[in-house]
C-alpha cells in the first residue's frame, strides 16, 4: 500500500457540471490515477458506477475502451452526455440503479466513486446533491451493494477500482471481497483535509464514535480487487 500526491493531469480538461452534480475532487483524482495504471484500451469493456460528470468514464474512453456509465441522477446523466459530446468521445450513459441497468452484462473493469459519507437515517436521499455522498449511518449502503454484485459484474481476470473514505472501514471492504473469492487489497491511500460536508457533521460523527475529537483530515482509500 502506498500514499500518493494528487494531481489533475489524468482527468479530461474543461468538464461542465449541471446543478447538484458532483464535481471531480480528491477522491475522483485518486481513482483517476489508479485507472491510468490499468490496462485499458480497445477491446476492453469498462463500467463506471455513479459517473457524475463522466470524468473517469471519459478518461477510459479516451484510451479506446468501450465504456458504459450509470448514475441514478438524471442531472448527472445529462452532464456526462454533454461532456462526452464536448470531448467527442463515445460513451454509453444510462440512468438508473446500476444493478438493474447492467443485468446480464459483465465487464473487464468496474470503477466507482460511490456515495460513502456516513449520515443519520437509514434511507438514501432521493434528490439533491446529497445523493452523491450520503450513504447511511456507516457510509456503506452503496459500497456493500457493489461488493455483493461484483461477482456477476466482472469477467474472469476483471478488476474493480473503488475509492471511499477510511471512515467506512476499508478493511471490511477488502474482507468482504476476499470472502467472495477476489484478490483484494488497499492499493493506495491519501490524506486530505475535511471538506464542508464532514465539517458540518462533526458533532454527529464524534457522537457515533466514527472520528476522534478535533480530527481535521480524512483518509481516502483505493481498493483494488481482481477476479481470479
Amino acid at each position: 500500500m502506498t500514499s500518493t500526491a494528487l494531481t489533475l493531469g489524468v482527468l479530461p480538461p474543461g468538464l461542465i457540471a449541471l446543478p447538484t452534480v458532483y464535481r471531480p475532487q480528491a477522491d475522483t483524482r485518486l481513482l483517476a490515477e489508479a485507472l491510468a495504471r490499468e490496462a485499458v484500451g480497445p477491446g476492453r469493456d469498462v463500467l463506471e458506477i455513479g459517473t457524475g460528470t463522466g470524468a473517469l468514464a471519459l478518461h477510459a474512453a479516451s484510451r479506446g475502451a468501450t465504456v458504459t456509465a450509470v448514475d441514478v441522477s438524471a442531472m448527472a446523466v445529462a452532464t456526462a452526455r454533454m461532456n462526452a459530446w464536448l470531448h467527442r468521445l463515445p460513451l454509453r450513459v444510462l440512468h438508473g440503479d446500476f444493478a438493474a441497468r447492467t443485468a446480464g452484462r459483465n465487464f473487464d473493469l468496474v470503477l466507482t466513486n460511490p456515495p460513502y459519507v456516513p449520515a443519520p437515517g437509514t434511507r438514501l436521499p432521493s434528490r439533491g446533491p446529497r445523493r452523491a455522498w450520503d450513504a447511511g449511518p456507516d457510509g456503506r449502503m452503496i459500497i456493500d451493494r457493489i461488493c455483493a454484485r461484483l461477482p456477476t459484474l466482472l469477467r474472469p481476470g476483471g478488476v474493480l477500482l473503488m475509492v471511499h473514505s477510511g471512515l467506512c472501514g476499508a478493511e471490511k471492504t477488502v474482507a468482504h471481497l476476499a470472502d467472495t473469492g477476489f484478490n483484494a487489497d488497499i492499493a493506495v491511500t491519501a490524506s486530505v483535509p475535511w471538506g464542508p460536508v464532514l465539517r458540518s457533521r462533526r458533532a454527529w460523527l464524534e457522537g457515533q464514535g466514527l472520528v476522534p475529537e478535533a480530527e481535521e483530515r480524512e483518509e481516502l482509500v483505493l481498493v483494488r480487487a481482481q477476479q481470479p
